[in-house]
C-alpha cells in the first residue's frame, strides 16, 4: 500500500513539474497539511471531551450501575468469561457509550476490552494449552465483542464535529 500512495505522491509531482504547475502542487500540499492538522486539533477536542465525559461517569458509579443492567445480556453474549472479569466491564462500558452515539468515547473502552481479552486468552492457553486458541487466532469472545462493536446500535446520535 505505501508502494501504491508512494507511486501516486510521485506521478503527481512528476506531472506538476513536467506542466510547469510546481507552484500548483506547493499550494495543495500546503493546503492539504493545513487541513490535517486543523482535523487532527478538531479530533483531539471532541476526543477529549467525550472520553472526560465517560471517566466522569464512571467515577460517579453510572456506568458501573448500567453494567449491572446488562449483566444478564453480557452473561448470554459471553458465557466463558468470568463473572467479575474486568473484559465484562469494558465491554458493558464500550456499548453504552456506542448505544449513546459517543463512538469517540467508546474507542477506548474497546481497546481495553480486546486487551482484557487478550489476557484472559493468555490465562487459559496457561493453564490448559488445549483448550485456548493457538496463538494469533482471535478467540469466540473477541469475534462477538467485535460484532457486537461493529453493529451497534446509537439511540442517542452525538455528532459535534463541524
Amino acid at each position: 500500500m505505501n508502494v501504491i500512495w508512494g507511486g501516486m505522491l510521485l506521478a503527481g509531482i512528476t506531472y506538476g513539474i513536467l506542466t510547469g504547475r510546481v507552484d500548483a502542487v506547493s499550494e495543495a500540499v500546503l493546503s492539504s497539511a493545513k487541513e490535517g492538522v486543523s482535523l487532527c486539533v478538531t479530533m483531539f477536542g471532541v476526543m477529549a471531551l467525550w472520553s472526560g465525559l465517560m471517566e466522569i461517569a464512571n467515577d460517579a458509579g453510572l456506568i458501573q450501575a448500567i453494567a449491572r443492567r446488562i449483566r444478564p445480556v453480557m452473561r448470554f453474549l459471553f458465557p466463558r468469561i468470568p463473572k467479575d472479569h474486568p473484559a465484562l466491564e469494558s465491554i458493558a462500558t464500550n456499548s453504552v457509550a456506542n448505544v449513546l452515539g459517543l463512538g469517540s468515547a467508546s474507542t477506548v473502552y474497546g481497546l481495553k476490552a480486546m486487551e482484557a481479552l487478550k489476557e484472559l486468552e493468555e490465562e487459559r492457553r496457561n493453564a490448559s494449552p488445549g483448550s485456548a486458541m493457538p496463538r494469533g487466532t482471535a478467540s469466540d469472545e473477541m469475534c462477538t465483542f467485535l460484532i457486537l462493536n461493529i453493529s451497534s446500535l446509537q439511540i442517542i446520535p452525538i455528532n459535534i464535529i463541524a
